[in-house]
């Protein structure tokens, strides 16, 4: 039985990864850490609360003695970090957040797992230990018009958010180069999905319309992205875990290029013909433009299509339905997590 380190499985991708894992596996244990900050969400997971393949431990994965405490409880084969601070806006308010989660974060794992998992006699590690990185296509900064992200691609951060995971990144690569530690850094584009927490864009536009609340859109909206649905990333994630050369770098993207206003409309028109014809664009404020924000990010899958055979098999216009649709099925999860801290802190930072 393999035994999977889930860091920050309470948050969106990583509760939907430990979905699939339970899904997908009957002879595995998951072990869910979590610090349970704002973002951190373990209703995510109510659905697996009774599995006796789960774990769940709450712990902040900077607490040294609480991730030791799981190793020598546990026979850990896999970590897989999805642990992080991930709100850019967030960053540029409180830099120094991300800068201990994101990177002392992940120097913490790291030290742990190295110690557990090296003989200290031959410098071996045990067969079929690794570590997974999970990182995001911002660490390469922003592209013109032409163009993609490959993995050849300088890292060129702009924002206390990507500079945190750009950091991260170097560091698990700095204990495969020195230590030959087993580990793989994955970077991946927009992912979208369920339990998404609603301060990031397709969430944040589905609750302000059923609300009739203003929508930011920052500055002229033609900033682009590439959309992931989140079980295609998770299903790569999987893949590159059991297949993946040691020491490698995987990018996953979507191949759905969109611009931010194209995306909020596109969500207004099915919203207004689906359930409320009083949802119109005149729900979109325009507001400054974020400081530092990248114009358009794109990646380039070639290398885990070619040597892991991984493709995304959501089209963009199936997966954003299949998200609205869950969206307004679950409003009362909605509801829930988007009271208080984040209600407050958007009216603020708006002036909605």
């Amino acid at each position: 039985m393999k035994t999977y380190l889930v860091t920050g499985g309470a948050g969106f991708i990583g509760s939907n990864f430990i979905h699939y894992l339970l899904n997908k596996y009957q002879d595995i244990h998951v072990i869910n850490v979590d610090a349970l900050t704002y973002a951190g969400n373990l209703e995510n997971l109510k659905s697996v609360d009774s599995n006796k393949n789960y774990t769940f431990v709450q712990a902040d994965i900077c607490d040294k003695e609480s991730i030791s405490k799981i190793f020598e409880e546990y026979d850990v084969d896999y970590v897989l970090n999805f642990a992080a601070e991930s709100h850019v806006d967030r960053s540029i308010t409180n830099p120094e957040i991300f800068a201990e989660t994101n990177v002392m974060g992940t120097v913490n794992l790291l030290n742990v797992a190295r110690a557990y998992w090296e003989d200290k006699t031959t410098g071996e590690y045990k067969e079929g230990k690794k570590y997974l990185q999970v990182s995001t296509d911002e660490v390469y900064g922003s592209l013109g018009e032409e163009g993609f992200f490959t993995e050849e691609t300088p890292l060129d951060p702009h924002s206390p958010y990507s500079s945190s995971k750009a950091s991260a990144d170097l560091i698990a690569k700095a204990y495969y180069d020195t230590y030959k530690f087993p580990l793989n850094i994955t970077r991946c584009s927009n992912n979208y999905g369920p339990y998404q927490f609603p301060e990031k864009l397709i969430p944040l536009v589905i609750n302000n319309c059923l609300k009739f609340e203003s929508i930011p859109l920052y500055g002229d909206g033609l900033n682009i992205r590439d959309w992931l649905y989140v079980e295609d990333h998770c299903k790569a994630i999987d893949i590159v875990l059991n297949e993946g050369a040691i020491g490698e770098v995987y990018n996953i993207g979507g191949h759905n290029e969109k611009t931010n206003v194209d995306i909020i409309k596109l969500i207004i028109d099915y919203l207004h013909e689906n359930v409320d014809k009083k949802i119109t664009y005149d729900l979109i404020k325009y507001v400054e433009d974020r400081k530092g924000h990248d114009r358009r990010y794109g990646i380039d899958p070639t290398k885990i299509s070619n040597d892991l055979n991984w493709l995304p098999e959501t089209k963009f216009e199936d997966g954003i339905v299949k998200t609205i649709k869950w969206y307004l099925e679950n409003k009362e999860w909605m509801e829930h997590v988007t009271s208080g801290e984040y209600q407050n802190y958007y009216k603020k930072m708006y002036d909605l």
